[in-house]
């Protein structure tokens, strides 16, 4: 086989990963609409729609430290079927008709699967794409999943809300996306790294980026998972909850690409401290644009929604600015936990709230995490000095909405 078919071999299986991920990922935009819309509407207990976003996050900090085992001991293809076959039976309970603490179970179900998903895609990828354009692939992959779901919120616009149509549609995507996983003649990589926890070592090296990335994890779950919910409560119709959850997946582009380029030439803080200005902004704005103007509401959840990506992304960053490369893999480990574990603890808060504080509560808390975190870099911005433009690494777009378990392999391709 030559050089150019080898290649052209690699091209087309980084293609199958993708394409397997966006299949998930429309399945996924379907039922992050899908599950609050309906428990919301339905005579079901009001902590249930809360509870479900809380089950997701909870559900992907058990898919981080399982997933590793598995992927050692049956390897990266039979693991990728498992993990489908997870997010399989939980669209299959969703589709047997609403009943709240079943569904709960079924996006707990579903949030191990996705995480689990994520490191499988992630590290195929890694160990597959070739050194000088793997940050692009990367960003590529993050932008077609983040899409994907957009296009699914989008499809729910499309389908009834009775029944189980949207269910079983999830289904069927899913199981499109195991035939380009199942199909690729790639070679399966090395299993990722083990979650080897170390967050004194994290904060050691960037108390920012530690707490940006657990900042992140609350803003994102609380963000992408309450609007459904809020805008249901207000009684806006499916269509429009569908458009406005799949606008607000634009924000990865227009809002998050421009500020993680700025971060790249001055300091990564300052522009944390502006993201959070900005997401306050937006919170703001979220109070009091009423559901009548549609169309100025969806243009501030697209820039909320684009400004919590944003901190995310160049969190991850700054911490890579400030950490060996020895120290990557515990580094991801850590910010992987960190992630999932503020993704779980502040939906739970905020839907404990909820019922005192009323639909806003998630507004509130979204706002309060991004002024306490502005507030926390502001003062970290006296005690250090800036990392030099020379040493930081390049931004590289991320999502808030899945964790980036894709650095746990970072360290295992050597250079070429």
């Amino acid at each position: 086989m030559t050089e150019e078919t080898q290649r052209a071999s690699s091209l087309f299986s980084i293609t199958a990963i993708v394409v397997s991920m966006t299949f998930v990922a429309i399945g996924n935009g379907i039922m992050l609409a899908y599950v609050p819309y309906v428990l919301s509407r339905a005579d079901a207990p009001s902590w249930t729609p809360g509870a479900a976003v809380t089950a997701i996050a909870f559900g992907g900090l058990l898919g981080c430290i399982l997933a590793g085992p598995v992927i050692r001991r049956v390897g990266h293809a039979r693991a990728f079927s498992c993990s489908m076959a997870l997010v399989l039976i939980a669209a299959f309970l969703v589709a047997l008709g609403v009943n709240p603490i079943l569904w709960v179970l079924a996006r707990g179900i579903y949030g191990t699967a996705g995480n689990a998903n994520f490191i499988i895609a992630q590290s195929w990828l890694n160990h597959a794409a070739d050194n000088r354009w793997r940050g692009k692939a990367m960003s590529f992959f993050y932008m077609a999943y983040v899409l994907g779901l957009g296009v699914g919120a989008w499809l729910f616009g499309q389908m009834p809300a009775d029944g189980n149509l949207a269910p079983l549609v999830t289904i069927f995507v899913t199981t499109l996306a195991i035939l380009p996983i199942g199909l690729t003649r790639l070679p399966t990589p090395p299993a990722p790294a083990s979650v080897s926890v170390d967050f004194a070592m994290a904060w050691r090296n960037s108390p920012v980026a530690l707490i940006g990335v657990l900042a992140a994890g609350g803003l994102s779950m609380v963000v992408q998972g309450f609007t459904p919910i809020y805008a249901a409560t207000n009684n806006v119709g499916q269509k429009d909850v569908a458009l406005l959850m799949f606008v607000m997946q634009f924000g990865l582009l227009f809002v998050q690409y421009p500020l993680g380029t700025l971060s790249d030439r001055i300091d990564r803080r300052v522009v944390l401290i502006f993201t959070c200005l900005l997401i306050t902004g937006a919170a703001i704005a979220a109070l009091f644009v009423s559901f009548q103007a549609l169309l100025i509401l969806m243009l501030v959840f697209a820039l909320w929604a684009g400004a919590t990506e944003s901190v995310y992304s160049i969190a991850n960053a700054h911490a890579n600015d400030r950490t060996d490369p020895e120290d990557f893999v515990p580094l991801a480990s850590t910010l992987l936990v960190a992630w999932s574990t503020a993704a779980t603890l502040v939906p739970l808060a905020v839907t404990a709230l909820t019922p005192t504080f009323g639909p806003k509560t998630f507004i509130y808390a979204a706002m309060a995490v991004a002024v306490l975190y502005a507030a926390f870099v502001a003062h970290r911005l006296r005690l250090r000095e800036t990392v030099p433009p020379e040493a930081r690494e390049t931004f590289e777009i991320r999502s808030a909405q899945v964790p980036n378990a894709g650095a746990l392999v970072e360290g295992e391709k050597a250079p070429e």
